[in-house]
């Protein structure tokens, strides 16, 4: 019973540690003007790459833990890992399945909801 529940806790530990590798949350602290306001951001993004893609609803990407759904948000910005924002125009060609992006997300509710896709393509 002991070994079981030490392979249990060490199941819940890997498990734990593989999420964390796909998930980042980073926090900024920004010092205004006079030094005394400090206002903190975090963003949250995940690594992997496109296994399905509907454009304008939602997209899939296979990440170390598995498949994450990822649905769209009111304003999508695409960019190339240099920085470069990627045209509406090229988005279809440049999004698609197969292509390796980290995707910048808020949740609503359950929901990874969509900001930022920085698409690895070269």
């Amino acid at each position: 019973m002991k070994s079981l529940s030490t392979l249990l806790a060490c199941t819940f530990l890997s498990a734990a540690l593989l999420h964390a590798q796909d998930q980042k949350t980073t926090t900024t602290t920004t010092t205004y003007g006079d030094g005394t306001t400090t206002r903190s951001s975090s963003t949250t993004y995940g690594n992997g790459t496109i296994t399905e893609y509907t454009p304008g609803t939602n997209f899939i990407v296979k990440e170390t833990t598995g498949p994450v759904t990822y649905r769209y948000g009111k304003k999508v910005v695409y960019e190339t890992k240099n920085g470069q924002v990627i045209s509406e125009s090229d988005v279809p060609t440049r999004v698609k399945v197969g292509t390796p992006v980290q995707v910048y997300y808020d949740m609503d509710g359950n929901a990874r909801v969509v900001s930022r896709v920085v698409v690895n393509d070269n």
